[in-house]
């Protein structure tokens, strides 16, 4: 059963692993991820952990592992077509039938990345020599330095009907193309027209370096004040943030969330590297799991007015379920973070982020919003919404100290508080153990299975091609990078050898790779063992220099036979180099 990388990245979207793995077992928070009692061997504590930023689960007591596809085809012992037709019936999808047009799709994506990029470089070039210069004036009043303009890629869409249109068909890309890349419409005659026109550009580019898309914006008060391109076979406004090409990069497990294209490229020529934006619409949690992947800890600085605020709400939200630390920052005497840095500029900036607010003392705040206070009613309103707050802080040390904050404030004794909140946490839990329990089969023997045996007589090089693997699915944008120092010739071990291939040849053929794309190609034994790489290596710190040492090991394999280093040699070697 072949099915296109699209149809799984929706399938896995639309059954998220926490859920379906609770409707089997009692899964239980723990920080980020969740642990439960494996369901494939006999236990009496927790050894099971989802990953959450992973969408992927492992057991560290028998080796089980995978992604939602491996856990249906373990707990209800399906092959790979049923489990994935299980999962499409779970949450109402059709799964699509083998035909030709997978081909004519992943051709279609591969002619709109070129159309991309030509159109960027055609923006850029009409931005820096073309005959109208409102481009480059707007940047200018916006405090933007040439190097900033060239760092990312600004344009200017030039006040013509096709001119855009007219240079892509001169290089061989058809209407229909150019139409499905949103960088051109028809008019009601039928003619091609270029969608942008008149507008300051900003590329938008994923973390491999893809142009997958644009957005727009006017140059005085005419609307709409931002145009972005819609959703396209390789765009999808809810799943990428702008600047994170560049974010990623960042040294630091804090991201800096802003509204707007401006406000991020202002805040990164600031000094301030690991700053994204979502792209015109709020934050949705396939966007907060990106950034789960990077950061530990998100700041929000949304702009000051009533929909800044309102959306910052709903982003908390959404980055408490993938396990973030979320911050806000208060800008007073600005109401963006671009207008902040232009009148006290970038070190009182700083000096505003290492002083951001934590999430729930901001959400505490808002429950006072429209309340008399002065008034009973006011107070037992103040209180039911901060109720729910409180029961909703996932740390039992942090919900102590805002239950006494919170009771001082509406003047009630703090014991009295705490045992309302006690209440509520209780039926909560009964009624998410209802929905944990619902369905449960019963639990299943594992019996375990020698998956790479010639790791056994090639420890140190069996590490060393894991780790490698493991740096992959860390940072699959490196695949590229990584494959040419270290193609899968010089992997040692079968099983290695074939697990690195299969990662880059999906790691090439898709826009986003996940854990489910190997899962039919890989047994639910071997797809455990490839879990396994991950999760055993998540508390190692891995940078390319440690790369580099592997792969060295594996070419002197055969040279220094009599020189091997042991299991621990090799460990403190990749120590030194991360301290370095």
């Amino acid at each position: 059963m072949q099915i296109n990388d699209e149809f799984l990245y929706r399938l896995r979207e639309a059954n998220p692993i926490d859920t379906v793995f609770g409707s089997y077992v009692n899964i239980i928070r723990r920080g980020r991820n969740y642990v439960c009692n494996c369901p494939f061997h006999s236990e009496k504590t927790p050894s099971c952990t989802i990953f959450m930023e992973t969408q992927s689960f492992y057991c560290f007591g028998c080796g089980a592992g995978g992604d939602v596809i491996t856990f249906i085809m373990k707990i209800e012992n399906l092959s790979f077509p049923e489990a994935v037709t299980l999962l499409a019936q779970r949450s109402g999808l059709e799964v699509p039938q083998n035909d030709p047009r997978d081909a004519m799709r992943a051709k279609l994506k591969t002619r709109i990345y070129e159309m991309n990029r030509l159109a960027a470089n055609f923006y850029y070039t009409n931005l820096i020599k073309g005959n109208n210069k409102a481009g480059l004036q707007y940047f200018a009043q916006r405090k933007l330095t040439p190097q900033t303009v060239k760092k990312y890629g600004l344009g200017f869409a030039p006040d013509s009907w096709d001119l855009l249109c007219k240079y892509l068909t001169s290089k061989g890309y058809s209407e229909d193309e150019i139409i499905a890349a949103w960088l051109g419409g028809r008019n009601r005659n039928g003619k091609l027209f270029d969608m942008f026109r008149n507008r300051v550009m900003f590329p938008i580019i994923d973390t491999r370096g893809n142009v997958l898309g644009f957005g727009g914006r006017v140059m005085d008060d005419s609307k709409p004040k931002y145009l972005n391109t819609a959703d396209t076979p390789v765009f999808y406004k809810g799943s990428n943030l702008f600047s994170m090409n560049f974010a990623k990069n960042s040294n630091t497990k804090r991201l800096i969330l802003c509204e707007g294209y401006m406000d991020v490229i202002a805040v990164n020529q600031a000094g301030f590297e690991n700053v994204v934006a979502t792209l015109g619409t709020a934050i949705t949690p396939d966007q907060a799991r990106l950034i789960s992947h990077y950061a530990e800890e998100v700041i929000i600085a949304y702009d000051s007015d009533g929909a800044g605020q309102k959306a910052t709400r709903k982003a908390i939200n959404h980055f408490a379920d993938v396990g973030l630390r979320t911050k806000i920052i208060h800008m007073e005497g600005a109401k963006d973070p671009d207008e902040y840095i232009k009148k006290f500029g970038a070190n009182r900036f700083r000096m505003l982020l290492d002083g951001s607010d934590d999430a729930n003392a901001f959400m505490l705040d808002k429950c006072e919003d429209g309340l008399d206070l002065s008034s009973d009613m006011g107070k037992v309103e103040l209180l039911k919404r901060s109720a729910a707050v409180l029961a909703g802080i996932e740390s039992p040390l942090e919900r102590e100290i805002y239950i006494s904050r919170t009771a001082k404030k509406c003047d009630i004794p703090v014991q009295v508080l705490k045992t309302h909140i006690e209440d509520i946490l209780r039926s909560n839990r009964r009624n998410a153990r209802k929905k944990e329990w619902h369905n449960i089969t019963s639990q299943v023997t594992y019996k375990r299975d020698e998956i790479n045996p010639e790791a056994v007589e090639l420890r140190k090089e069996a590490k060393a091609e894991e780790t490698i693997i493991y740096y992959i699915l860390r940072f699959p944008e490196e695949a590229d990078s990584v494959s040419k120092e270290a193609p899968p010739e010089i992997f040692l071990t079968s099983f290695n050898k074939r697990v690195y291939t299969a990662l880059l040849n999906r790691i090439a053929a898709s826009d986003r790779f996940t854990l489910s794309l190997l899962a039919d190609e890989f047994t639910a034994e071997e797809m455990g063992r490839i879990s396994g790489i991950s999760a055993n290596n998540r508390d190692f710190t891995i940078d390319r220099n440690v790369v580099t040492d592997c792969i060295a090991v594996l070419k002197n394999h055969k040279n220094n036979r009599s020189g091997d280093l042991s299991d621990q040699d090799l460990t403190d070697l990749f120590k030194s180099k991360i301290s370095k």
